[in-house]
């Protein structure tokens, strides 16, 4: 029973930076807007928090620094795309590399150093279920407020939603800040409790499967939980698998939650009509209002 319990809970943990950064994404597209940069703002999240936490010996103050990076990068992706209307997926490539890139430089006094924990009750961190009770406010939001139908309605269709008297860009900047504290939070739970260190690139493609998981879920945050702890499930496997040495490939079992990712995406593409009632229609297409 012990061992049951260790490992949910440890599914449980790989599980929510994924949880995080999806649910943050999930608002952003929502709202019409397609940001392929989660990568780059989870993993300045990373450094950040986990340079905050060093330099203070606070978890806590750590979380609030991921929190911050990760709002910072979406706001450079906000003002290229909704200020600027740059190409939404261009830009978003760009801010992963930049993430990549400045987060290496950033951390690179970090690398061997001890990281300060996030302390744990019973061995249950308490932004497991934080991720948990995020997923409930999103849904609430999106489906039970006036305000979260407004999102639906600048995401579906901007033009209407403009004309009817609603602020599109401001709507979409909010949205897209949301996005940015949620992966930016996802990163610091990497650094702070996951694996409480610093290594380059710690992220390892977890921004992608969080884009992934949002279409996997189609854009229901519900859905987006149990798509989370699919894959949090899938990549303990094929780490326990790699301990017990039946002769499979330790690089098949590294890539084998992307492998399903790439699956599950294909699978639901067929679906032509659930992709078409669930896809939010102004995804990723920019909006100029009228002068």
């Amino acid at each position: 029973m012990d061992m049951m319990i260790a490992v949910i809970l440890t599914i449980m943990t790989a599980a929510t930076p994924l949880l995080l950064a999806a649910l943050g994404e999930l608002v952003v597209e929502r709202s019409g807007v397609l940001n392929l940069g989660v990568e780059g703002m989870m993993v300045m999240g990373a450094v950040c928090g986990f340079g905050a936490a060093l330099m203070t010996g606070s978890p806590w103050l750590g979380l609030f620094a991921s929190i911050a990076a990760g709002m910072f990068m979406s706001l450079l992706f906000g003002f290229l795309t909704l200020s600027l209307v740059s190409n939404q997926v261009a830009t978003g490539l760009a801010l992963t590399l930049l993430g990549l890139g400045l987060s290496g430089q950033i951390g690179e006094s970090f690398v061997g150093q001890p990281g300060v924990k996030l302390p744990n009750y019973d061995g249950f961190d308490p932004l497991i279920p934080f991720a948990i009770l995020l997923a409930w406010g999103v849904s609430w939001f999106l489906f039970k407020t006036k305000a979260g139908l407004v999102v639906r309605a600048v995401g579906n269709s901007h033009a209407s939603a403009h004309a009817m008297g609603y602020h599109v860009i401001r709507v979409r900047y909010l949205c897209v800040l949301f996005g940015g504290a949620c992966a930016g939070l996802a990163g610091g739970y990497l650094s702070l409790v996951y694996t409480p260190q610093w290594i380059e690139n710690m992220t390892s493609g977890r921004g992608w499967i969080a884009l992934a998981l949002v279409v996997f879920a189609s854009w229901r945050p519900w859905r987006t939980v149990a798509g989370a702890y699919l894959f949090g499930a899938i990549s303990i496997l094929a780490f326990t698998v790699q301990t017990f040495a039946w002769g499979i490939p330790s690089q098949f079992l590294s890539m084998l939650p992307y492998l399903v990712t790439i699956i599950a995406l294909v699978v639901i593409s067929g679906n032509r009509m659930l992709t078409r009632a669930n896809t939010p229609a102004c995804l990723g297409q920019p909006f100029v209002p009228d002068r």
